[in-house]
């Protein structure tokens, strides 16, 4: 596939206090439930990235092995969250517990047919609560400190302004040259 040299700009949020947390204004205009999914499962957060990040070029787990998927899954903190409308996985979040109470939102996301309908907002605004009380969930774990994202211009068009919008402050913005392929993998990569 033809690749393409391009620059990309990534900024690096950050929240310091759960006071700094805007949660969003309105629910969304549908019912969605977001729910924790407490059993590491290497094939459901494989669908979700691919699901989620397949029209973003998110291509650097696609090489992972399912025991890579596992370990990261099983390490102390580390937390996947999910929305669902109707039953339907919608979009997820992921949380990665660092030393000395950082926590960082790994991944975030839609799925293609659930964009557009407010509840990137909602999950966002729980996702962020439930990095701030991370410790409530994982004894021994120091209470958290720094909730930490960062995205890029290869991704959504409203990412950043979502991040901004619950309450996330740029700290770091770095722009670096990078080769893309013309198109995004898809959610079903190497089945073109």
């Amino acid at each position: 596939m033809p690749t393409r040299r391009v620059e990309v700009t990534t900024w690096y949020l950050e929240q310091l206090s759960a006071a700094d947390l805007r949660p969003a204004a309105a629910p969304p205009g549908e019912p969605v439930t977001v729910t924790r999914a407490e059993i590491p499962s290497p094939e459901l957060n494989r669908f979700l990235y691919t699901a989620v990040g397949g029209d973003y070029h998110w291509v650097d787990r696609l090489g992972w092995t399912y025991e890579q998927w596992d370990n990261w899954l099983r390490r102390p903190g580390a937390e996947t969250w999910i929305a669902h409308v109707s039953g339907t996985p919608a979009g997820y979040l992921e949380l990665d517990p660092g030393p000395g109470g950082d926590v960082e939102i790994a991944y975030f996301g839609l799925l293609p047919a659930f964009t557009g309908r407010g509840i990137g907002g909602h999950l966002l605004s729980t996702g962020t609560a439930r990095a701030w009380d991370l410790a409530d969930r994982w004894p021994g774990r120091e209470p958290t400190a720094r909730v930490r994202v960062h995205t890029c211009s290869t991704d959504g068009p409203t990412a950043l302004k979502n991040y901004q919008a619950r309450g996330f402050r740029v700290h770091d913005v770095r722009v670096t040259a990078e080769t893309l392929d013309h198109r995004p993998p898809g959610p079903w990569p190497g089945a073109r």
